[in-house]
């Protein structure tokens, strides 16, 4: 199964901040780069279209004309639970040293886990395969990519975030 995955264009939001699951508005440039966006998906045609249920998502893929798009809470953003819409530097829960020690494995506080992230993709692609999809398009975000790259393959964990597809961008991947 191929699997195009289209990370949501620029936020409009303080560099720094905690923002995972929370709706973020757009920068005022999202039409021009929703726009190459939509260049870019203009010469595939998919048997289903995906997109996560957050904002940033459902309006890209509006926008490229995937009104219709199924809305699926396994593409979201990682939940980072009590941490979300703080600025990272100014978290003072214990939790987030542990986490920045083993993020693959230590929750948000209330939140969850790289490694949970990982399985819900995970879940996602077995349950499209045996579905019989052959070509999806799915409209998410930067860890969902992240989660899509090691799937695939693609790199090992210690070096895929080097490797994150930027706003906007989009990966075909083989699974």
């Amino acid at each position: 199964m191929t699997v195009t995955f289209v990370r949501h264009t620029s936020v409009d939001i303080a560099p720094g901040v905690c923002y995972g699951q929370s709706e973020v508005p757009l920068t005022p440039f999202f039409p021009q780069e929703a726009a190459r966006v939509c260049e870019q998906l203009e010469r595939v045609k998919y048997d289903g279209v995906f997109t996560s249920p957050l904002q940033r998502c459902t309006l890209l893929a509006q926008f490229c004309g995937y009104e219709n798009a199924v809305k699926d809470n396994r593409l979201m953003e990682m939940n980072f639970g009590e941490w979300e819409m703080r600025r990272y530097d100014e978290i003072t829960d214990p939790r987030l040293q542990l986490w920045y020690d083993d993020y693959l494995h230590v929750r948000a506080t209330g939140g969850e886990s790289f490694e949970d992230q990982h399985q819900r993709l995970q879940a996602f692609i077995a349950e499209k395969k045996q579905q019989g999809y052959r070509h999806l398009l799915a409209f998410t975000h930067g860890g969902i990519l992240v989660h899509a790259l090691l799937l695939a393959g693609c790199y090992p964990v210690d070096e895929v975030f080097a490797h994150q597809p930027g706003y906007g961008a989009s990966i075909q991947l083989e699974f």
